[in-house]
């Protein structure tokens, strides 16, 4: 009876671990939401690890923290950021639980739906993000019209 009350405290300790974890993560994605629409550069990016990758919606952008950086600083100074509001967000965990990735489904007075995707890694017991992707995510129903656009811009 001893080992099956270890156990189950043991099960137990586990799941508010992984609990605490998705939420700390969610936090995060959070902060990073709020931080760029108020413009807060420097609590927006002291949310990333210094070896980040930002990729944007435009297939040329696939930028480092520094390049990102430079990017951003303009449009952040002047106390501009972007809003995207996170719904229907799915975070999952490596085994050892140093790494998570997630998916969100975001709004954007400009862009509309967007998706949020990315990954972040645990350092000195806190969340940092990795790597972020935004994407705009295409019906299959105008998809092959969208190709179409695409590919007479690269011509």
């Amino acid at each position: 009876m001893k080992y099956v009350t270890l156990l189950m405290l043991l099960l137990l300790s586990m799941s508010v671990s992984a609990d605490d974890d998705r939420e700390a993560v969610g936090n995060v994605l959070d902060a990073l939401h709020t931080n760029a629409s108020n413009a807060d550069f420097d609590s927006y990016f002291g949310l990333y690890d210094d070896n980040a990758v930002f990729i944007g919606t435009d297939a040329s952008e696939v930028w480092s923290l520094t390049t990102f950086m430079a990017y951003a600083k303009p449009h952040f100074d002047k106390g501009s950021g972007w809003t995207y509001t996170p719904r229907d967000r799915h975070i999952y965990f490596s085994p050892d639980k140093k790494v998570a990735w997630f998916d969100e489904l975001l709004d954007n007075e400009k862009l509309g739906e967007t998706r949020g995707t990315g990954v972040l890694i645990k350092q000195d017991g806190k969340w940092k993000v990795t790597q972020y992707h935004l994407t705009i995510p295409i019906p299959n129903t105008i998809a092959d019209a969208v190709a179409e656009q695409i590919k007479a811009i690269d011509r």
